[in-house]
């Protein structure tokens, strides 16, 4: 889809919800663990040599006839990392997968940047050379064009590229991908259910707000083929020759819904944020409606 001026503009009043307070040490607009001097008060203490004697409050000293200061809430940016799937099985769809993974990239990330925040893209194929951007709306061009230049081939190892994000302290960390990867897309329910959960530890341990993005195609979430087709796995290039009927679509759909099941599950349990994206979806209502729970406003 055409990331214009009009897309960008219907973002302007949402911001990305922490559910912590942030421990950077870079001026933003999140409230830190941290004392400073935003207008946002915090706690009084007593005063000690070498504080700003602006601070004292003298009604308190009228009363107690001791000396306090008043403690406000630092500001400080929240770092929001991006991880985006940029394999080949990315890249099918009507409506490709990819077009939709760009989208979602562009609006959380200029959710971000214009709350002051720090952002990081990573195309999961290359990790070392990710997106980065802060101080506000003006890297908006350089984030579009950045993101214009991805290439959606070859394979991605999700778990893989988690382990090499950079520790940055307290944040959010988003994964924007269809999820279909061996370790997930098993006959072992129990196996592919413990990789989610373990993905989703690692982010937890790593003092990360987890947000996880299925983005599927309209074709994959409601079959409608019938007859014998050649199915062709985009990745690995091998074929499969199957006939679909009324059976064999039921099995899928089975398959499907305990596939997606077994993220919903991991996700709740593990406090993280998950949501179906489908290519069939108006951009507006699934930013806008359908992920409001990502937001503070």
């Amino acid at each position: 889809m055409k990331l214009d001026t009009a897309f960008f503009d219907k973002l302007s009043r949402l911001r990305l919800s922490m559910g912590q307070r942030t421990s950077m040490n870079l001026t933003g607009n999140r409230k830190s663990m941290q004392k400073g001097t935003s207008m946002e008060f915090s706690d009084f203490r007593e005063y000690m040599t070498g504080d700003d004697i602006r601070r004292i409050d003298w009604n308190a000293y009228g009363r107690l006839d001791r000396l306090y200061v008043k403690e406000y809430m630092e500001e400080k940016e929240a770092v929001i990392s991006i991880l985006l799937d940029t394999s080949a099985s990315m890249d099918y769809g009507a409506k490709k997968k990819s077009d939709l993974a760009c989208a979602l990239a562009a609006a959380l990330a200029y959710l971000g940047l214009n709350n002051m925040d720090r952002v990081f893209i990573y195309d999961m194929k290359n990790m070392h050379q990710p997106f980065m951007a802060g101080g506000g709306k003006r890297a908006l061009p350089r984030l579009v064009e950045w993101l214009s230049q991805c290439t959606f081939d070859g394979t991605a190892d999700i778990g893989a590229a988690v382990r090499q994000l950079p520790a940055k302290g307290t944040g959010i960390t988003v994964i924007i991908s269809d999820f279909l990867q061996e370790e997930f897309v098993q006959d072992d329910a129990e196996e592919a259910a413990s990789a989610v959960t373990r993905l989703l530890r690692f982010l937890a341990y790593r003092r990360q707000k987890s947000v996880l993005l299925h983005v599927l195609a309209g074709e994959e979430l409601a079959v409608n083929l019938a007859g014998t087709k050649n199915f062709i796995d985009m990745e690995e290039e091998s074929t499969l020759r199957l006939t679909l009927d009324a059976a064999s679509i039921r099995v899928y759909e089975k398959a499907l819904g305990e596939f997606i099941g077994q993220f919903k599950h991991a996700c709740a349990k593990n406090g993280a944020f998950y949501a179906v994206c489908s290519t069939e979806q108006d951009i507006y209502q699934l930013i806008l409606q359908d992920l409001r729970m990502l937001y503070d406003v």
